[in-house]
């Protein structure tokens, strides 16, 4: 089979691994991506197309744009229904995006031809997006009978909903976000795969526990308590605060694998229990802490997470430091659970279950 992952960049760098996963059972791969990301992950076959960024004057002035025509809360208020779906907010947003289709058509175009990309028996559109927001390269796959399937990872689905059209052509819907679980009505779960043989974990606490915190965005991560309150720890209990930002992925792995304790996430702005920050600090055998509601604590009963909010995250902690052993034994079952749920091999099983439920296979 010929598989095509369509996605507007690499997010957290699982794009690469499903290119791996498919090669590996003798299918090809490619993936294409509209941008680079600022954390310079693999972007495969990238475009570059114009008027789109993840950079923060970007992201920020989309905030503002959504603060005038929507809300107060701008980008970050989530979206009702079930789906959520996304129209134009103005006729100033629909001829922006009609703008952009036309610009993007003339890289677009070229390269399915070149890469003769409507031979591929299976298109999937990471964030539930194709090139053009009018939904035509999906609409063309549609009428050849190709397989659609579309993959939600968290705010494209809370803050924008899915495109209608697309969303209509889709043959399978996956996520890897429990709670997204709630706003689609026919939406599959997913683990996130990730490569756990490439850490061989340390076990051993260093001489100053080290705790590190690595936030793509602060508002949706809790960050300034947990900064507050591990600033307050490196002065009481002398203990070592990495705050990791702005770095490349490369940098944030190397300091993240030095560390003892990662803490993901308190509040669950952005999402449900944790991601792949997480899954990258399980695999190298480090103490995770982060916030799990009911439902995530059900949904994985087995899981090795320390569950902390703003209110039990510094006392928690301080039991934690005084009690290095609990440290090692969440240790230990991290590298365990991770492979079992998170292993590439293993999440690559269930995705090429879901194509036999599709008739893929």
């Amino acid at each position: 089979m010929k598989i095509a992952y369509i996605a507007p960049y690499n997010t957290v760098g699982t794009l690469n691994l499903w290119k791996k996963a498919h090669n590996d059972r003798g299918n090809e791969c490619i993936f294409i991506t509209l941008c680079q990301t600022n954390e310079q992950y693999n972007p495969g076959i990238c475009l570059n197309l114009p008027l789109i960024k993840p950079h923060f004057l970007y992201i920020q002035g989309r905030h503002l744009y959504y603060k005038l025509v929507r809300s107060k809360e701008g980008n970050y208020r989530h979206h009702t229904g079930f789906p959520p779906k996304w129209y134009p907010n103005s006729i100033i947003e629909k001829y922006y995006f009609d703008l952009r289709d036309w610009l993007w058509s003339f890289k677009v175009e070229p390269m399915i031809e070149k890469l003769k990309l409507l031979d591929y028996d299976i298109f999937h559109f990471e964030w539930g997006l194709e090139f053009y927001r009018d939904g035509r390269f999906v609409e063309k796959l549609y009428n050849l009978n190709k397989p659609i399937i579309c993959t939600y990872h968290g705010t494209d689905l809370r803050s924008r909903g899915v495109i209608p059209k697309i969303d209509k052509m889709s043959t399978l819907n996956l996520t890897s976000e429990l709670d997204l679980m709630e706003k689609h009505p026919n939406l599959q779960y997913l683990f996130l795969p990730f490569e756990t043989s490439k850490y061989v974990p340390l076990y051993e606490i260093k001489n100053k526990i080290r705790i590190c915190h690595s936030p793509r965005n602060r508002l949706y991560k809790g960050s300034d308590k947990i900064i507050s309150i591990c600033q307050i720890l490196e002065k009481t209990h002398n203990i070592e605060f990495i705050l990791i930002e702005n770095k490349t992925h490369e940098e944030t792995l190397k300091i993240k694998q030095s560390c003892d304790i990662l803490i993901d996430q308190i509040d669950n702005m952005g999402g449900w229990g944790y991601g792949m920050n997480s899954i990258e600090g399980l695999s190298m055998g480090l103490c995770c802490m982060t916030e799990l509601v009911p439902e995530y604590e059900s949904f994985i009963p087995d899981h090795p997470f320390i569950n902390v909010n703003r209110k039990t995250l510094h006392n928690t902690l301080i039991s934690l430091i005084e009690n290095p052993q609990k440290i090692i034994e969440h240790k230990h079952k991290s590298r365990e659970w991770v492979i079992k749920y998170h292993d590439l091999n293993n999440v690559a099983d269930n995705l090429y279950n879901y194509y036999e439920s599709i008739g893929v296979l």
